[in-house]
């Protein structure tokens, strides 16, 4: 998961392939709390790992419930409540997500005991008045402890339920959020006794699909709950939970919306296949699934068997579309991005539950939007968006996401542009709410001309601090990491294990070897297929051997292409003495890092001082000033600054003080500088 400040986004083209998709959010928490409720325990196939479900999680083993999570599995196995009352007094903190704060609110008020619930600021901006209206006319005792309307709340039930009016049909609003009818219809058979209990929706319900979801999860728990046009709702008298025993979770239609629409914005292009979704199919029972229609009218192809489904590019340029998305109220905003790669005006209508969602989502997409170019009108309760005329209007934009998953989703799509201007997202790790990986998919399916995918090389002499700034700048970029010097002290490691001198007379079996080296870095660790040889190659013998490889000519040209490898999606920073000369000429920000000879002297002292070794500062000077001048009059790739290079000399600068640097450096040379800046 990308949890850099931003993520800078190429221009990027479509690759036929595969994508598997998260499980659902809305049905993950949904299983989860009517596991929760439930007698048994439920094996919950296929959850979704993210934030809004590790909040539920931690939720309910706070109120008792027994969770075991399998390290590393999609299976959780949750032990319900099954009548008994819940663990209290408690403080929830439930972050952003509003299938969480909802239904446990309405759960807990009918369960009995003291809590309290909260979250992030947004969620403390976040309607709630409709639903705490509904439950105190219930004569459950709810209290703002912020904002009358709006959580945090205070359920003060410490001496258990009082009795409830349910004789009488409790009333809730539909035009603001659907969760609120979700609460209470998830929350009321706790309540059902000798007579059924019977809600009315007061106003237009909003996202139907939602509710359906709902209703269909309710009765794998047991309970059948009827309605007369989704503006009656009728719980059964005597309803109890039960658990269904295991339940799988289904993919995420609303994530599914992004590659339907990859499919068919860059898709089927130069013989291409176009894109596989594989979690999630045309039977599926989430109402976004209707996204797919939504992509049809606007041109895209798409088959689709009970779990997959398959995109292809149809008419190009898209066709634009008017139409009513209160069906599809999450995966809509996709269409609005899609509007840029369409013929005329797209207008989305009845989106009102868009100002309510983890931003102001129809002010956020607008904003958005017009800074890629596009003309964008906005109501109430609609978005109306007009692309861009020519090509050449589309422009780079510093994509703000507002800590809203969906807008950095939806606004990744704009890298696909036809004008070939890169797009940076803001916060990429707020899409870890509903999809961690995303990105990650993404770039599966997903590929840049080679020169556009961006690099930065960093060289510099023997102990400058060029490995250590070079792997924090890749870290805070979020960009792949190359050490070439450990691809010598690799290939030096490997000829030694394999019995091989070090010298001209077997630098052609050396060079041999060199070419298929299995070399990965992660998480900080250097990889030699399966060994981890972080440590075996940090050594000063190991130092030495390495230098002795770099001096082979054939050795050198054998890890030129394993090196060229490391240029992938989205961004590489090199950390080697010819990076910038030899291996990636072309690269757009090219540092020469260095520092006196006493300086790194002292560097290298102390690190080995710390690290338990006995050293001497005037013998590691020596040794240094003579690598230096071995490297710099060696025949073939002789270390020196590249003629493009900015030389920095950090001989006074923290760690740190030098990955800023860069930094600066490397975003003067970004086309939203100035918009970041901002």
């Amino acid at each position: 998961m990308y949890s850099t400040a931003f993520l800078d986004l190429p221009p990027l083209q479509a690759a036929a392939g595969e994508v598997h998709l998260p499980g659902s959010k809305s049905i993950s928490n949904r299983v989860l709390l009517l596991a929760a409720l439930s007698h048994g325990t439920t094996t919950v196939h296929d959850l979704l790992a993210s934030d809004d479900t590790r909040v539920m999680l931690d939720a309910l083993r706070a109120i008792g419930c027994t969770v075991d999570e399998q390290p590393g599995s999609s299976t959780v196995h949750i032990t319900g409540l099954g009548g008994r009352e819940p663990r209290s007094p408690a403080k929830l903190f439930l972050g952003n997500a509003g299938t969480a704060m909802r239904p446990l609110t309405a759960a807990l008020a009918l369960l009995g005991g003291e809590f309290e619930l909260s979250g992030v600021p947004r969620m403390h901006e976040r309607p709630i008045g409709d639903l705490v209206d509904a439950l105190r006319q219930l004569g459950c005792q709810v209290d703002y402890l912020g904002n009358d309307g709006y959580p945090p709340l205070r359920l003060a039930h410490g001496q258990g339920v009082p009795p409830l009016a349910v004789s009488t049909p409790i009333r809730v609003r539909g035009d603001v959020s659907s969760q609120f009818l979700t609460a209470l219809l998830m929350a009321l058979p706790l309540a059902a006794g000798a007579q059924p209990i019977v809600v009315e929706v007061v106003g237009e319900l909003i996202s139907k699909p939602y509710i359906a979801i709902t209703l269909q999860l309710l009765a794998r728990f047991g309970i059948t709950v009827a309605h007369d046009n989704w503006q009656r709702f009728t719980v059964p008298a005597g309803s109890r939970y039960q658990s269904p025993g295991s339940i799988h979770v289904e993919a995420d239609a609303s994530s599914a919306s992004y590659f339907i629409a990859l499919g068919a914005i860059a898709a089927g292009t130069g013989g291409q296949e176009g894109i596989k979704i594989q979690g999630v199919g045309l039977d599926s029972i989430q109402g976004d699934i209707r996204f797919v229609e939504a992509a049809r009218a606007m041109g895209a192809v798409v088959t689709g068997g009970p779990n997959w489904l398959q995109i292809e590019r149809g008419a190009w340029p898209l066709t634009a579309i008017d139409l009513d998305c209160n069906h599809i109220p999450d995966a809509a905003m996709t269409l609005a991005v899609m509007a840029l790669y369409a013929q005329g005006t797209t207008t989305l209508r009845n989106i009102a539950s868009w100002r309510v969602k983890e931003t102001d989502r129809i002010a956020a997409m607008a904003t958005e939007l017009r800074k890629l170019g596009a003309t964008v009108e906005e109501g109430a309760d609609f978005i109306r968006v007009t692309p861009h005329t020519r090509v050449q209007d589309w422009r780079a934009a510093s994509i703000h996401t507002y800590d809203d998953h969906r807008v950095a989703m939806c606004f990744s799509l704009a890298a696909f542009n036809p004008a070939g201007v890169p797009v940076r997202i803001e916060d990429p790790k707020c899409v870890a709410k509903t999809f961690p990986d995303y990105f990650e998919t993404l770039f599966s399916v997903a590929h840049a001309a080679t020169e556009q995918v961006p690099v930065i090389c960093i060289d510099g002499p023997t102990a400058s601090g060029k490995g250590t700034v070079a792997a924090a700048v890749a870290q805070r970029l979020s960009y792949r990491f190359l050490d070439s010097g450990a691809m010598y002290r690799i290939t030096a490691l490997a000829a030694i294990r394999a019995g091989l001198a070090i010298d001209a007379a077997h630098e052609a079996r050396i060079a041999q070897m060199a070419e298929t080296l299995p070399v990965r870095f992660e998480d900080g660790r250097v990889w030699l297929g399966s060994d981890d040889v972080t440590d075996a190659i940090r050594t000063e013998e190991a130092g030495m051997n390495a230098s002795r490889v770099s001096a082979l000519p054939a050795v050198r040209l054998a890890l030129v292409a394993l090196q060229h490898s490391f240029r992938r999606l989205p961004g590489l920073v090199a950390d080697g003495r010819d990076m910038g000369t030899v291996i990636f000429p072309s690269a757009p920000l090219k540092v020469y890092l260095t520092a006196s000879a006493a300086c790194r002297a002292e560097r290298r002292y102390k690190q080995l001082i710390s690290k338990g070794f006995s050293a001497s500062i005037d013998d590691l000077r020596a040794d240094l000033e003579a690598r230096d001048l071995r490297d710099s009059s060696r025949p073939v790739a002789p270390l020196k600054p590249a003629q493009d290079a900015l030389v920095l000399d950090n001989s006074d600068l923290t760690i740190e003080q030098a990955v800023e640097k860069v930094l600066a450096w490397w975003q003067e040379r970004q086309p939203f500088a100035a918009a970041a800046q901002g």
